[in-house]
């Protein structure tokens, strides 16, 4: 008997299909965007522990990350939701997401969030 021969294997069901993960990503960008004001695109690039990632920021610092296959879509991306794209590397994260980060983790240390 094997390791893991007690963990179910996963059905094609169970995995999600390029298609539909494409399809996830782009309705949660757009939620974000359609419900937060003054978002920006950041792409991110790839490095040896993560793949290549676009990250909306909003204005109150408000932030997701979802990965992409490629600068190119990334850019295609933001165009298709209307908003500014950036990369990270040349202009670096915005402060107000750094803010936001920290008003996050005083509140959790509160106990509020």
């Amino acid at each position: 008997m094997g390791l893991f021969s007690r963990r179910p294997r996963p059905t094609s069901s169970d995995v999600p299909d390029d298609r539909a993960a494409k399809d996830a990503t782009v309705a949660h960008l757009t939620d974000f965007v359609a419900t937060r004001v003054g978002v920006e695109a950041y792409v991110e690039p790839r490095t040896t522990a993560a793949p290549m990632t676009v990250m909306l920021v909003a204005t109150d610092g408000e932030w997701t990350r979802r990965r992409v296959p490629d600068e190119k879509a990334a850019v295609q991306l933001a165009r298709e939701l209307n908003i500014p794209v950036y990369d990270v590397q040349r202009v670096g994260y915005p402060q107000r997401m750094r803010d936001y980060n920290s008003r996050q983790r005083i509140l959790r240390k509160r106990g509020v969030v």
